[in-house]
């Protein structure tokens, strides 16, 4: 008879378990990704009341020797939406340096009657750009902010996937800030913008995105010339040395404009027109026009810099295409860009 464990063989990358290389990125990515997958599974074995022996979750972190060091819980709600875990190798491990010590997961959107209408909430905050006002937030931040003070910030590493990325990304921006830069997998971050990138005609797209700075930049210097005291480029720049994983599959809309903003960037060099983009890059029109409001706008979704990891394999849906499932697998088309904002 197969006990509930098993399911780790026909659910996880079961190549890594008896070979794992902590100084391959696939592996690091691989792995990562699964103790995203955990925290799902988690706040579904809540929901459907499986305990140990009978509970899901455990395989997808004890098969890579992590042990569960606390769950984030939703006070809203009692959701588990995030989880801290240790590594805790066995002495023969002799790739122990390049691993983590801590990694810091958070998932995303769960559609379970449990836990969708306070997960909706946090992805309307999210559009809103208002995440960092959330008690969900405030609880993850404090997690992260209690393990570097407890153990340093040396290979302490945030994750998450989707809603439970931009949460990951907040709080390492928020530590950047300070000058404490973390290592971060974010899986299918979400860019909420006009969906540009969608469009099949390469001149078409690129004539947009140059419109758009162009206004954007434009904006943005109008409302730093009306400001005493600007802002605009201080929290920006400050994150320039932070530079986070970023996993987007192209066929994915919520997090597809990732490609699209960094290359952009590029483009706009090459034009002799970098300035310009320099400006635009660290604003939306969204932002500008909430700033003139006098109301604080950070957007999550631009980011100085970034090591940029695009998966090419075909998707033949939309699901495939935004799920976390599809970061383990071991046969992926990967294309990897890394952009440093200087």
């Amino acid at each position: 008879m197969t006990s509930k464990r098993d399911v780790f063989s026909i659910s996880g990358p079961i190549h890594l378990t008896s070979s794992l290389n902590w100084k391959c990125t696939h592996h690091r990515r691989s792995v990562t990704a699964c103790l995203v997958q955990s925290v799902y599974i988690l706040e579904r074995d809540r929901q459907e009341h499986r305990e140990e022996p009978e509970a899901l979750a455990p395989p997808w972190w004890e098969s890579f020797h992590f042990e569960l060091n606390r769950k984030l819980v939703d006070d809203a709600d009692s959701s588990i939406f995030g989880a801290i875990f240790e590594y805790k190798p066995p002495t023969s491990n002799l790739t122990i340096a390049d691993a983590p010590r801590f990694v810091i997961v958070f998932r995303g959107t769960i559609t379970k009657k449990d836990s969708l209408n306070r997960d909706l909430r946090l992805d309307w905050h999210l559009i809103q750009n208002s995440l960092h006002q959330t008690t969900r937030f405030e609880i993850a931040m404090q997690a992260v902010r209690n393990i570097v003070s407890a153990v340093g910030s040396s290979n302490i590493w945030l994750a998450g996937h989707s809603l439970g990325s931009a949460m990951a990304s907040l709080a390492g921006r928020n530590m950047a800030k300070i000058g404490i830069l973390l290592e971060a997998y974010l899986f299918n971050p979400p860019f909420f913008s006009a969906p540009i990138e969608r469009i099949k005609g390469q001149k078409v797209k690129n004539g947009i995105r140059i419109a758009n700075s162009f206004v954007t930049a434009g904006l943005s210097f109008v409302l730093q010339g009306q400001q005493e005291s600007s802002t605009l480029e201080d929290p920006f720049v400050s994150l320039s040395s932070w530079v986070p994983n970023l996993f987007v599959n192209p066929n994915d809309h919520i997090c597809s404009e990732y490609i699209g903003y960094f290359q952009h960037r590029k483009n706009m060099e090459d034009l002799g027109v970098g300035i310009i983009e320099k400006l635009a890059t660290r604003n939306s029109l969204g932002d500008i026009f909430l700033r003139a409001l006098g109301k604080e706008s950070e957007p999550l979704h631009l980011l100085p810099s970034a090591k940029l990891i695009l998966n090419l394999s075909p998707s033949p849906d939309f699901k495939t295409a935004h799920g976390i499932h599809q970061w383990w697998r071991p046969d992926l088309h990967l294309q990897t860009m890394t952009y440093i904002y200087s």
